[in-house]
């Protein structure tokens, strides 16, 4: 139970955080671009429970948690944003997708800078500490990484959106409706169900995985933290 305790009370904050800031973000800058959707519903805020997705933030990280899943991952609320109010809609709408995960590698690289100081603190609270940190780096790097999937509604998708010529980016922003679905299905659900049959199946970690992991090496190589 004590771990239990200690695992939750380390992933929580930097689950919290990570979420938090990135959907802030995207509000901000969709704010700062002419839109004030956001704004004005309080979601450029950084209170977590305006940003909280029942399953998104709470079920699925939890689920993950209790089958000791190797990473955390969740998502929030999407901001809402009003493309005809942005200055140059298409345009702009990639700016606002790229915020999020761009917080998300910010934090990480915060994250990692304040193991500087986390390692002078006395025990317990150094281990906690330590933990607490690294977790909060490896969240924000899957999440950074994650987000970058070109799938609508995921925010790779809509810098695609974005950057394509308007006939191509019709046919990508049609996806919208069932992206998420499909990437739950092809990285979770199929996965655990071919298992079953002795299977190995996981684009996760063979596809996503070595990014995730080279981000994390550029992360801490930025934060001054010697890698072994």
């Amino acid at each position: 139970m004590g771990d239990m305790v200690f695992g939750v009370l380390t992933w929580l904050p930097g689950l919290i955080l990570a979420i938090t800031l990135h959907e802030a973000a995207h509000g901000y800058v969709a704010s700062a671009l002419g839109d004030p959707t956001a704004r004005m519903l309080g979601r450029v805020t950084l209170n977590p429970i305006r940003h909280i997705d029942p399953f998104g933030t709470l079920v699925l990280p939890g689920l993950l948690f209790l089958v000791s899943a190797p990473f955390l991952f969740g998502w929030a609320k999407p901001v809402p944003v009003d493309y005809r109010n942005l200055r140059h809609p298409k345009r702009d709408m990639a700016w606002v997708a790229l915020a999020g995960p761009g917080m998300n590698i910010f934090l990480a690289v915060v994250s990692a800078a304040a193991l500087h100081g986390a390692l002078l603190l006395p025990d317990p609270a150094a281990d906690w500490l330590i933990t607490t940190l690294q977790k909060s780096v490896l969240i924000n790097c899957v999440l950074a990484v994650f987000n970058m999937i070109p799938v609508p509604p995921l925010d790779g998708g809509r810098v695609l959106v974005g950057i394509l010529p308007m006939r191509a980016a019709v046919v990508v922003a049609r996806m919208e409706r069932v992206g998420m679905l499909a990437l739950i299905g092809v990285i979770f659900l199929l996965p655990l169900a071919l298992s079953q049959f002795g299977v190995d199946f996981d684009p996760f970690s063979r596809i996503i995985g070595p990014v995730v992991r080279a981000l994390l090496g550029a992360v801490y190589t930025t934060a001054g933290i010697p890698l072994f």
